[in-house]
């Protein structure tokens, strides 16, 4: 069992990579955080019990890079998968330097974050099986192999990275939201919302529901997912 500690600032997110692992089996959420400080303490108080951490990479009282610097300083050895919005590559390259190898981009449906895991999974196997033994060039590339994450696919014609970060970033803040609402607060049309938000739909990680009680036609609205 491989014990992992999820670390983010929003709850909803915590509730949604717990049962995301409980689908896949194989893994043990030994404690939570939803703050840059609190992990610190959980990596350091919970020791060899926390193999992995999904580490959010942007809250309230610090970032995953400040995270890593300070446990990797006490000698906290734990493997980081790094959870990052669009804007925030620079950081995740810091953290490379720090152990982080592989990262997940919000939002991400159950099947990419299925992907990531099964790579670390063979990673954790492959480096067992090379423990303590002569390691040849090719045994040192398929190690590495196992963690580098497949080419993200591109978005649609007409979408960007940066304004799906907003768009979700807004549905975050205010779900359910519908594309009217999401207009309005980001200043867009409410026709290019509605694009971005069928996009997060067709993925995975946000489901569509009518919105009755309003006068007229129901609406749509979205919300973030809890599984797939």
């Amino acid at each position: 069992m491989i014990g992992v500690l999820l670390v983010d600032d929003d709850a909803l997110t915590l509730e949604l990579h717990r049962s995301y692992l409980d689908r896949m089996g194989g893994f043990e959420v030994v404690a939570e955080a939803t703050g840059a400080r609190a992990a610190v303490s959980a990596i350091l108080e919970h020791g060899e019990a926390v193999d992995l951490v999904l580490l959010d990479v942007t809250m309230p009282d610090g970032t995953g890079l400040d995270v890593l610097r300070h446990v990797r300083a006490r000698g906290a050895d734990v493997d980081v998968i790094a959870i990052t919005g669009v804007r925030e590559a620079d950081v995740v390259r810091q953290m490379v330097g720090l152990g982080v190898a592989q990262y997940l981009v919000k939002p991400f449906a159950f099947s990419t974050f299925r992907e990531r895991l099964e790579q670390y999974v063979e990673y954790r196997r492959r480096a067992r099986e090379t423990a303590g033994s002569a390691t040849t060039q090719a045994e040192i590339d398929a190690l590495l192999g196992a963690l580098r994450p497949a080419t993200a696919p591109a978005l649609p014609k007409g979408l960007s990275p940066e304004t799906l970060e907003r768009v979700t970033a807004d549905l975050r803040a205010h779900e359910p939201v519908s594309a009217v609402e999401a207009a309005g607060r980001l200043g867009m049309s409410r026709v290019a919302v509605r694009r971005y938000l069928e996009h997060l739909v067709s993925s995975g990680a946000v489901v569509r529901s009518p919105r009755y009680g309003t006068p007229g036609r129901p609406e749509s609205e979205y919300r973030r997912a809890l599984s797939r």
